[in-house]
């Protein structure tokens, strides 16, 4: 992309790019082309879409409502998104659907994502903000997944909330070879980690980045404080 060729919203999207995401290690050009293709500002608050492209977590105040909810920073949904290893026949499972963003992300990468969000509110955000996006490929649905959702098997899991351990659950709605990326830990210290099911029985897991987020809605929640 010619930096001087493009103006206004692409020109903040190529330089968050440039300046935060490429420089925290997200190489694959898949990725970062999503990144260059999906308008970020859309899915944001309006209120906020001054700080769409910022190196910040966004929060997800809903026509005046304060979900407790937030986008991650850019640099963060890139490495969760490039850590998938997402081939274009993938189906994947997301548990935290908050603004959509990371899903529209995804749906570039990916056939399919069943997508879940346990606060309906967010639920009906993104189902607009994927719809003004012209994604189709993104099913969402309303409920509690923390500890899994149905009995389908998914090439990809990606949690975008922080969990203190993976449920076994959640690795077995695994199919062999697929990756679930989440990441684990407690306050402060949290490190993302992708879990390769290996075998029917055996996974593998290897740490990739420390990192924050806020915790994962769900019945764990009380353990929490916030």
């Amino acid at each position: 992309m010619n930096v001087n060729d493009i103006s206004g919203a692409d020109r903040a999207r190529f330089n968050m790019v440039e300046q935060q995401i490429r420089p925290w290690n997200v190489q694959d050009e898949h990725v970062l082309q999503a990144i260059f293709d999906m308008p970020r500002e859309q899915f944001v608050p309006r209120q906020l879409r001054a700080l769409a492209f910022a190196d910040t977590e966004l929060p997800l105040i809903i026509d005046g409502v304060d979900t407790r909810e937030t986008m991650l920073s850019p640099k963060v949904e890139a490495r969760l998104a490039e850590a998938l290893q997402l081939q274009p026949t993938d189906c994947v499972l997301e548990i935290g659907t908050g603004s959509g963003y990371q899903a529209a992300l995804l749906s570039r990468l990916c056939q399919q994502i069943t997508s879940i969000e346990i606060e309906s509110r967010l639920t009906a955000f993104a189902r607009a903000n994927l719809t003004r996006a012209g994604v189709g490929n993104v099913t969402l649905e309303t409920g509690d997944a923390h500890a899994g959702w149905g009995s389908a098997e998914y090439d990809a899991i990606v949690i975008t909330g922080s969990v203190p351990v993976v449920p076994d659950t959640l690795k077995y709605q695994l199919a062999i070879g697929g990756r679930l990326v989440a990441i684990v830990g407690h306050n402060p210290i949290m490190t993302a980690c992708r879990i390769t099911r290996t075998s029917a029985a055996n996974f593998e897991t290897l740490q990739l980045f420390d990192t924050w987020a806020k915790p994962l809605r769900g019945t764990c929640r009380s353990r929490f404080k916030f």
